[in-house]
């Protein structure tokens, strides 16, 4: 059988998501130790999207495939009685083979969440990306726009990025304040390594007030990453929520995590 799971983790102390070195704590080792010892047999998962050390998720989906046969609450509480308690498993269900979390994903969204005030964050450290510098969410929103549509995103990833193709498409981006708080959403057909990372960089520059709001746009159009912006810190980003089509039949693809929310 194939089964994909909803898992949401902290990931302040992992090493991201991909399994490295012996010796490096990373969501997938832990993962596939606690499906392991529930199926009673080795297990390899496969996730939507690998993030990076100190990004959360709020729904990372992934698959495995097993002989074992459990019913989905027995691998849901199964695996939760092993894992850490910065991993969760939030729902389990039968798939047909054809599914794949990765290759069947028809969208992704991430979260950027910034606490926008003078003094550190305590209770959300490590949880959301701090600002202290006034940000403006509304020009920041603005300027985003340029950046929706099918573009070569070469500006808006990592040098070391290893997709063959830097052209992504952006269907969606917002940015709204609640208080203090400021969140980016962005949804898209996929993403290139420390993407989101650095349009939040980019947005952050302009609404400061330190980049006028034409820069998002001008980044884009030299497609060369040594001319961006500064890549944000990981700590405020979230894996939100992955799109499937309807005919797996797969649970809520998302936790309810309000949008300005922790």
């Amino acid at each position: 059988m194939r089964i994909a799971l909803g898992i949401e983790y902290d990931g302040s102390r992992f090493h991201g998501w991909q399994t490295q070195q012996p010796g490096v704590r990373t969501v997938q080792l832990e993962l596939e130790k606690a499906l392991s010892r529930v199926a009673n047999h080795p297990v390899e998962v496969h996730a939507a999207g690998r993030t990076d050390t100190g990004v959360h998720a709020s729904c990372q989906v992934a698959h495995f495939d097993t002989e074992a046969v459990r019913k989905p609450h027995g691998w849901v509480m199964g695996s939760n009685i092993h894992l850490p308690e910065d991993i969760s498993v939030l729902w389990s269900q039968e798939v047909s083979e054809d599914f794949h979390a990765r290759f069947s994903a028809r969208g992704r969204t991430y979260r950027y969440y910034i606490l926008n005030r003078l003094s550190r964050p305590a209770l959300q450290a490590k949880r959301v990306t701090w600002i202290h510098s006034p940000l403006d969410a509304e020009k920041m929103h603005e300027a985003g726009q340029a950046l929706l549509g099918t573009h070569d995103f070469s500006s808006y990833r990592t040098v070391h990025c290893q997709a063959k193709s830097p052209v992504r498409t952006l269907r969606s981006l917002r940015v709204e304040r609640n208080g203090d708080h400021l969140v980016l959403e962005v949804h898209a057909d996929g993403f290139l390594h420390h993407m989101v990372r650095n349009i939040a960089g980019v947005l952050i520059a302009i609404g400061s007030g330190e980049k006028p709001l034409a820069w998002a746009r001008e980044v884009l159009e030299h497609r060369d990453r040594t001319l961006g912006g500064v890549t944000a810190s990981p700590h405020g980003l979230y894996f939100h929520r992955v799109d499937y089509d309807e005919s797996f039949g797969l649970p809520g693809a998302s936790s309810a995590i309000p949008l300005l929310m922790i």
